[in-house]
């Protein structure tokens, strides 16, 4: 580390330390050491486990406030356990709250949350067996709880310090409002930063919720790259009292990157993870008395839960034994709270939900008062070898939180739980800022080849170390290869349909208030590969889009419905429909989904299994072009130009000298 950087992390971590009071508030920033701690020794059999130990939430804190400088003292907060639906009111009558719809407006005078990260290589024992292929942020698996207030600027410097890899950080879920070039991917938003270079990540917390933020380059993430990250706001149900992250992933022993070419030969061994970790905790062998996930509660308290998947090939039901949630958030939005016993968990989605700490059966079937916390893969959706799945049971819920009994609880088998591959019921989901989509006729967007894209598998034989006997996953025709070095936002000046095949951009003009329409098919029939043939595969995919919310108008588990429009047509739903950022696309199914082109920008869309992403199952959609070649002026580009200054000398050095001759990229690079 050098001068200037131990310089400001002292500076960060004496602000961290001495938080200036509200009343004294002039400076309208806040610096805060982004940090982790290790679990007791006598609670963690002696292992290191990251927590998150920057407090719960605004109404508990000690050392993290919101605050509002700028709006002046007729302003004031309005959160409290009796009313969470407020968040500012004003003495005129004016309100920030649930009702405000975040897309046209937030309290833009919240302060600046500034983090100073480092990315680099560690060996991760996460459940007993070391995975020496680890990469951590800050030393930590996973990496410290990043946090901020709806309206603040966030401002985050990332320092790469791994050996032999570029990295960038996405900011999942986030909308990135006039701030594409801070979206964090490589080969479109910016290059790869260089190692021992940085790169200033900055950005408005227009939404409020929970998320996660991770590596974009190639599949870092899956090797232990990324932590949560909070945005507090309103909430649209009730509580007492908010917990820390609970993030739940499949796991890996050996190096994503070792394992991902396996998925591109004609007759797949597809990759297979070996355990369930809930915030970097698990245990291979099974064993009890291994460090497991424990929350302890105390009875008759309503406890806001933050639920994030940061899988690489699971989907899982969530429940706790002989409990019920009320669910309020999906994503970042905001929704008419609804009960139940479980949720359903797709990789990159999250949801908040209000765990209350009253068993249904009155702790007759649990006299300790300890419950299981379960993680189930779902059937169709899981990335565990067949027959040799972990447990399920991955944490405990504890009201006495000095008891180390072993609950005795089990799962409800009733009608409504079931573990097939699927989404939550899109019929649950209200959003309470309504959007009624404009409608359409689906017939006259199905021959449109920007609007309708068929996942399937195609050979790319002059791919680097590739032949013919590869098969990569593609949106449409051709499967997605970045240039590290020649990220789309620096070529604006070219148009959209000068850009290669490789880069598959689909150009999306119009104005704030024109829809974007798209159709994602999975075709079922399962077709044999054959030299320069397209091929199919019965498998489902978490398809995220950045840099927007989308509505799902349909769902579907038939692609073959499609033949007859009008049956689709029939389901369409325009009226306030769900909104998220991550649909699963069903096994041999459709989606159907609508956005607003309302932020101009480069947006990837791309399936969030490593694997499939890293093989090609992506497409770009350059958003108003025209718009934004005149917004990424030379004051916005000057930290993306100096990144890929430093990446270009870094790659440089690394041919001449490392490696001559050897291909460096060997998958689509995000």
């Amino acid at each position: 580390m050098g001068l200037l950087d131990i310089c400001k992390t002292v500076v960060v971590y004496l602000a961290a330390l001495f938080p200036a009071p509200l009343s004294n508030y002039d400076d309208h920033s806040q610096h805060v050491l982004a940090s982790w701690s290790p679990l007791a020794p006598e609670s963690s059999g002696g292992k290191h486990y990251p927590t998150f130990p920057a407090p719960s939430g605004p109404d508990s804190d000690d050392d993290f406030f919101c605050k509002y400088p700028a709006l002046g003292k007729h302003w004031s907060p309005c959160s409290s356990p009796e009313d969470r639906q407020c968040w500012l009111k004003s003495t005129d009558g004016s309100v920030y709250d649930i009702h405000t719809d975040y897309d046209a407006e937030w309290p833009e005078s919240g302060v600046t949350r500034e983090y100073y990260i480092e990315v680099e290589n560690k060996t991760i024992n996460a459940d007993g067996i070391d995975n020496a292929g680890g990469k951590v942020v800050n030393g930590s698996y996973p990496g410290p709880w990043i946090k901020a207030c709806w309206g603040d600027l966030i401002k985050v410097t990332v320092k790469n310090k791994l050996q032999y890899n570029g990295t960038t950080i996405h900011w999942h879920g986030f909308r990135q409002l006039n701030s594409t070039e801070m979206d964090g991917v490589n080969g479109v938003t910016q290059c790869p930063i260089a190692p021992h270079e940085n790169f200033t990540y900055t950005f408005r917390a227009t939404q409020y919720g929970t998320s996660w933020y991770h590596s974009h380059y190639s599949l870092q993430y899956a090797d232990g790259l990324h932590g949560p990250i909070t945005v507090f706001g309103p909430s649209s149900a009730n509580y007492d009292e908010a917990r820390d992250p609970i993030i739940v992933t499949d796991w890996s022993h050996r190096s994503a990157f070792e394992d991902w070419q396996r998925e591109l030969v004609p007759k797949p061994s597809f990759p297979k993870m070996n355990s369930v970790l809930i915030n970097g905790q698990g245990n291979f062998a099974g064993a009890f008395e291994r460090n497991k996930f424990s929350m302890a509660v105390e009875r008759g308290m309503k406890y806001l839960l933050r639920i994030i998947n940061t899988s690489v090939d699971t989907t899982y039901i969530f429940s706790i034994d002989n409990h019920n949630f009320t669910v309020m958030t999906t994503d970042f939005v905001p929704i008419e709270p609804y009960n139940t016993s479980h949720i359903v968990v797709g990789i990159g989605q999250r949801y908040h939900v209000i765990l209350d700490a009253v068993p249904i059966d009155n702790g007759a079937l649990s006299p300790e008062g300890n419950y299981w916390i379960r993680a189930i893969a779902a059937d169709g959706c899981k990335g565990f070898e067949d027959g040799n799945e972990p447990d399920e049971r991955q944490g405990v819920l504890r009201y006495n939180s000095s008891s180390t009994s072993v609950p005795t609880s089990f799962r409800d088998s009733g009608k409504d739980f079931n573990t097939t591959c699927r989404d939550e019921h899109a019929h649950k989901l209200h959003p309470i800022v309504k959007w009624d989509v404009a409608p359409f006729q689906l017939s006259s967007i199905l021959p449109s080849p920007e609007s309708k894209w068929d996942v399937g598998k195609v050979p790319h034989p002059s791919r680097p170390s590739t032949n013919d006997t590869f098969y990569w996953w593609a949106l449409g025709a051709h499967p997605l290869w970045l240039n590290f070095s020649d990220p789309t936002l620096l070529n604006l000046d070219s148009p959209a349909t000068s850009f290669p095949d490789d880069y598959v951009v689909v150009s999306k003009n119009g104005t704030s208030s024109t829809w974007v329409y798209l159709v994602v098919t999975g075709p079922s029939g399962l077709t044999i590969p054959k030299p320069g043939s397209r091929s199919f595969f019965p498998v489902a995919h978490p398809m995220h889009l950045h840099g927007h919310d989308f509505a799902l108008l349909a769902q579907g588990t038939d692609a073959d419905e499609l033949n007859d429009p009008a049956v689709v047509q029939s389901k369409l739903r325009f009226k306030n429909p769900p909104r998220r950022d991550v649909v699963l696309l069903p096994t041999g199914g459709y989606v159907v989904i609508a956005f607003k082109a309302d932020n101009p920008g480069a947006w990837l869309f791309h399936c969030h299994i490593p694997w499939h992403a890293s093989s090609g199952l992506a497409l770009q959609i350059l958003e108003r072009q025209e718009e934004l070649r005149g917004m990424m002026n030379e004051e916005r580009l000057k930290e993306t130009r100096r990144g890929c200054k430093k990446w270009e000398e870094w790659v440089g050095k690394r041919e001449n000298h490392w490696n001559p001759g050897a291909p460096f990229q060997d998958d689509s690079g995000i």
